[in-house]
């Protein structure tokens, strides 16, 4: 079964925007483990509109399953990564000023850089993924960094499977196909949604994990955070 690991970044934004601590994002993950998902994930980016990095901290001694922490290494970003520890980093080529993640790593042009971090993460005992487009050369050149996994960045997807394009998951298809022939894992992210994940799920290989945020939070506003949990639990089966 693929793993649920649910981004709680929108949580943080919420309570941020009023400020104080409602809704309580160390509670949150805690619920969202009880309710059955796998993972828990957060981004912190450096003006921590979102996640601090104080919550970061802060969640460590309570995700019992696994903590995925993601970001751009910058030097304060792999410092936190280093202290906390978390089961996994994924590492994101994002601009401080992006709303949101919005392309892959070429790990063509930066193995170098990418293999260093890797490195460093690796002999902590950090389990390592890059975010990538669906490109066969980048799952390559991350094989050659010496990542453990690669994370398929789904913008694309999800977009053209809203427009009826089931095409959309043929690239898609082939970047976990390799990615099983060489040997590195697959996770997946980005506009995964309820609507579309049986059908992601049931087109990708050996997919061990996916990383849900925005999708579930908005879900859970109508459906409930546990019944959405347990639906996404059942698409993933």
């Amino acid at each position: 079964m693929t793993k649920l690991s649910v981004n709680i970044n929108k949580i943080a934004t919420l309570r941020n925007s009023r400020g104080g601590n409602t809704p309580n994002v160390v509670q949150f993950a805690k619920d969202v483990q009880r309710f059955g998902a796998q993972g828990v994930t957060v981004h912190p980016r450096p003006d921590e509109r979102h996640i601090r990095y104080q919550d970061t901290r802060d969640l460590k001694p309570e995700v019992y399953t696994e903590f995925n922490v993601e970001g751009n290494p910058i030097k304060s970003f792999m410092d936190l990564v280093l202290e906390v520890k978390p089961t996994q980093v994924t590492l994101v080529p994002d601009a401080e000023d992006a709303i949101t993640s919005n392309a892959g790593w070429d790990t063509i042009k930066h193995k170098d850089f990418l293999t260093e971090v890797i490195q460093e993460f690796n002999s902590c005992g950090i389990r390592t993924s890059i975010f990538v487009d669906p490109v066969l050369e980048m799952i390559e050149g991350a094989k050659i960094t010496g990542a453990d996994r690669i994370e398929l960045y789904t913008e694309t997807f999800a977009h053209q499977y809203s427009l009826g394009n089931k095409k959309s998951i043929e690239p898609f298809t082939k970047a976990a196909q390799l990615s099983n022939d060489i040997g590195i894992g697959v996770n997946a992210g980005h506009d995964l949604s309820l609507d579309n994940i049986k059908f992601f799920k049931e087109n990708i290989p050996g997919l061990l994990e996916v990383s849900i945020g925005h999708a579930l939070v908005a879900e859970s506003l109508y459906l409930g955070v546990e019944n959405v949990i347990q639906m996404y639990l059942q698409r993933l089966k």
